[in-house]
């Protein structure tokens, strides 16, 4: 295994996105069957919230799809989360980030994930060109 990746352009370049091919919603804990099944919590003021398989969450809840970034990014690195973020929202694609130890993930809307993916791809490609 290789150490983290520190670089801004290194972390885009190698990037590689996988689409999760499971639906994910964020929704506060109501019982123990969500903690149980959630992916990831946050304790907030308001209370636990939960990232959970859809089916779990309410019917209102937004499904989302998980975009993992395969670099093993540096938690100190710098530009990443920016570089992403900022591609989607020029789409107008909303996007929550979560990181963790090895890899960031990226929550998106269901119904834009094709799109998101298109573009990651778009930008991880145009950074390594530029190596």
């Amino acid at each position: 295994m290789t150490g983290p990746v520190h670089g801004r352009r290194e972390m885009i370049a190698a990037m590689d996105p996988v689409l999760d091919p499971r639906p994910w919603a964020f929704t506060l804990m109501r019982g123990p069957a969500e903690r149980d099944a959630a992916l990831a919590t946050f304790r907030e003021d308001e209370g636990l919230s939960l990232i959970v398989p859809a089916e779990l969450a309410p019917a209102s809840a937004l499904r989302m799809r998980r975009i993992t970034l395969g670099v093993h990014s540096a938690l100190e690195g710098v530009g990443l989360t920016a570089a992403v973020a900022g591609t989607l929202a020029d789409a107008e694609i909303p996007c929550n980030v979560v990181a963790a130890c090895h890899h960031d993930h990226l929550f998106v809307p269901e119904a834009m994930a094709a799109r998101a993916m298109d573009l990651l791809r778009a930008l991880q490609a145009e950074t390594a060109g530029q190596a």
